[in-house]
């Protein structure tokens, strides 16, 4: 696709977007929607333990679920002796090579290990018995341009559909700071591009309030949503310390408005896991982690 080319369409694609009645974006509200299910990063157990004790201390400290890295370099059978053993789900996993990989880069054969990755990681969940792979589509850069990024990433994912298709594991799209999707209207628009259902958003509460409001993108994607990510920033740190410093705020006390979050992802239909992604720690810290979801969830 030409640059010429990829802006008309772009025009067209949002207007098209923008043209389609909100009951064919937004569904009702059932029973039991919203965040249901806490799950964290495996990375954020920081204490000194075997994997079937981790599995034990996060269960223990009422987190209904785990996500793993793949590529990891856990042994697979303690993985499955630990879920089974705690009733622990494996909600997911998240590819790990899709920063110095990115399906973006001009290089064939730096995406194919991406893409290679995202095959392994799709299997590995089906194992697992989870339902998504989280994925950083793009990266854009200097060197690497908006529609360039779109045009290789999307044609990537699009080999990437049928391993979708033949494990049942859905690609979980992940808004963060890669310059890349930065409005609700166009990240919709890219995963409607590929007119597949195993193809999604994992949702990051907190990478959007740097530039956006969360609940208006929830309202967005509507069913798109797959997953969500639990994180939290502070615009007063970012004005005052620095962007990055933004992320340095615990959960609940920062510029994520759960409250609003919480209803327009009522407002969609979502139901299911909230995964946090916060500087973990030891059990005390991953206690408070787990009571400031529960805060969380209420409101």
């Amino acid at each position: 696709m030409k640059r010429r080319t990829f802006i008309q369409h772009s025009a067209v694609g949002g207007a098209m977007f923008m043209a389609v009645p909100s009951s064919t974006l937004f569904a009702e509200a059932g029973e039991k929607t919203g965040l249901t299910k806490k799950s964290l990063k495996f990375g954020m157990i920081k204490e000194d333990l075997s994997v079937m004790d981790k599995f034990k201390l996060i269960k223990d400290l009422g987190f209904d679920g785990i996500e793993l890295d793949s590529p990891n370099d856990l042994v697979e059978k303690e993985i499955l002796a630990a879920r089974d053993h705690t009733g622990l789900e494996i909600p997911g996993v998240v590819n790990s090579k899709h920063w110095d990989h990115p399906l973006s880069h001009p290089d064939p054969e730096v995406r194919t290990v991406c893409r290679e990755s995202m095959v392994h990681a799709m299997h590995k969940c089906k194992l697992y018995g989870g339902t998504t792979v989280l994925l950083v589509p793009a990266v854009v850069s200097e060197e690497i341009g908006y529609d360039e990024a779109w045009e290789r990433s999307t044609a990537e994912i699009k080999q990437l559909l049928p391993v979708a298709e033949e494990t049942g594991i859905k690609i979980a799209i992940e808004n963060v700071w890669n310059n890349f999707l930065i409005s609700p209207v166009e990240a919709a628009q890219y995963i409607d591009q590929f007119n597949s259902d195993m193809i999604g958003w994992y949702f990051d509460v907190g990478n959007i309030i740097r530039y956006g409001w969360p609940d208006q993108w929830v309202r967005i994607l509507g069913k798109r949503i797959l997953k969500i990510d639990v994180k939290e920033y502070s615009r007063d740190k970012q004005k005052n310390e620095g962007i990055w410093e933004g992320f340095n705020v615990k959960l609940g006390d920062g510029d994520s408005d759960w409250a609003k979050v919480n209803k327009a992802l009522t407002s969609v239909g979502y139901t299911g896991w909230g995964s946090a992604e916060v500087p973990g720690g030891d059990r005390k810290r991953l206690q408070e982690i787990s009571e400031r979801m529960d805060r969380i969830y209420k409101l």
